[in-house]
Parts: structure tokens; sequence; C-alpha cells
């Protein structure tokens, strides 16, 4: 019989029995849950531990990162508390807003960090939006983007400007529903696992590289709100190692060993 830890994640004898559940703790620094060829289509690589070659570029210099957020913020402060406490070698240098006011903007005055607002409601277009992202984040130097919470479709200008280097977070197991509202189509749908998705940005809406995926049951009587928590918390686990993933297949990080 399947059991489950309190978390709501399965609860696995051997990491070779996960198949798209990402398993906690982290693995000791600069190994991956990922196989050694950086990812795969679909799912978590089955080469789960696999140790990753890591191209040293700038030593000693910590991962810059942006990171866009529209709604509450509590990925981009699971970004940030990873990065201090050192499970992601990385530092937010950048958080960029299109909503005033957001909870985020309310995040990271508390954690005494800097916010941008590009205000989606000024630009015209979808693409004057990300010109003036690529804008900020290049006069920033940001090695990698990460889209945590940003509820805009963003176009090829800013894909293009960061190819490879573009991380979203979806709450659902992708490729299963795409687009808004994932977690009400997984209601609507009768589903009894349900997660969330952390992957590279294409220009097909969640439809980019799968980084990492964490499972999450659908238990009776749950509602929107229910499930959206516990899929969050997951979100939280799994966005900072896709982002290591993501710099690891790019070079961009120092090896830990």
């Amino acid at each position: 019989m399947e059991r489950w830890d309190m978390d709501g994640m399965p609860a696995f004898s051997d990491p070779s029995d996960a198949v798209r559940a990402v398993q906690w703790p982290l693995p000791p620094a600069g190994w991956l849950l990922a196989d050694s060829r950086g990812g795969c289509d679909g799912g978590v690589g089955a080469g789960v531990g696999a140790k990753a070659e890591t191209a040293v570029t700038e030593p000693g210099r910590p991962l810059r990162l942006g990171v866009m957020a529209s709604g509450n913020g509590s990925n981009f402060e699971a970004l940030v508390e990873a990065s201090a406490g050192q499970l992601l070698p990385a530092q937010v240098v950048s958080l960029v807003v299109n909503n005033p006011g957001c909870g985020a903007s309310q995040r990271a005055e508390r954690l005494g960090l800097g916010v941008t607002c590009l205000n989606h409601r000024s630009f015209t277009s979808r693409d004057s939006l990300d010109a003036a992202l690529v804008e900020h984040f290049q006069a920033v130097e940001v090695d990698l983007v990460v889209m945590a919470g940003w509820m805009r479709i963003v176009t090829g200008r800013l894909i293009r400007a960061y190819p490879e280097r573009l991380v979203n977070i979806h709450p659902s197991l992708l490729p299963s529903f795409r687009g808004i509202d994932a977690i009400g189509q997984a209601l609507a749908a009768g589903v009894r696992l349900s997660g969330c998705t952390a992957h590279l940005v294409s220009e097909e809406v969640d439809a980019g590289r799968i980084l990492a995926q964490a499972a999450v049951p659908v238990v009776p009587g749950d509602d929107h709100a229910s499930l959206a928590r516990r899929i969050q918390a997951q979100e939280h686990r799994i966005l900072p190692l896709a982002v290591g993933l993501a710099a690891e297949r790019l070079g961009l990080l120092h090896s830990q060993a």
C-alpha cells in the first residue's frame, strides 16, 4: 500500500521509487535530483542522486538571481531563505513586481531587500513590459531569472534574452493542467494526485523542459484553498532545487564537493 508523509508527499523507502516526486531533505551540496545529463523532458530524471559535473567560471561569485512576482511572494521568500541557509549558492539581487503593494513587495521590505515595480498597466503591450524587464535585469547583471508567481504571460523578447535561464513554477504536474487556474482544473477533473512543476520557460505556455516536480494527493473534502496550501508548500521545496539544477546545466554554479 502506498503511504503518504505528513507534508502530503509520497513516502518512498528508496529514491528509485520516485518517478515524479522530489525527495527531501536535499542531498549533500553538489548533488542534484536529476540525471547527470541535466534534466529531462516530461519528468524528473531516473538517475536520482547522480553527481553533476560543474564548470567553474568565476570562483567565489554566487549565482545572481532576478525574481518576478505578482502575488504574496512566498516562493520569492523561499528562494531568499534557501540562499541564506546555503541550500542554494545564490543571491537574490532583484525582485520585480507588477502589482504595487503586493505581498511580495511587503516581504521584500520585511527582509530588507529592494523591489522594483513595473506596473503592467503602465505599458501598452506585453512586449513593451518584457523589454523593460530585460533592460532592468541586464542592468543589475542577473545570471538567471525566476518567475515565482508572475501572473503574466511573457513574450519571446524575455525568453530570448535569457535562453535556458528563465525558470517558472506551476501548480500542477505538467504536462497536465497547463495555463490559468491549474488547481481548479485538477479539482474539476477529479484527479487523485496533483502537485507542482518547476520548468524552463518556452514560448509555448507551460511547455518548457521540466526541472523538478513534487506530487501532492487530492484528499476527500479538498477545496481550492486546502489543495493550494499543500501544493504551495511543495513549491517552496522544489523551486530552489530547480534553480540550482538550471544553473548547474549552464555551468553557473561551483562544485561544493
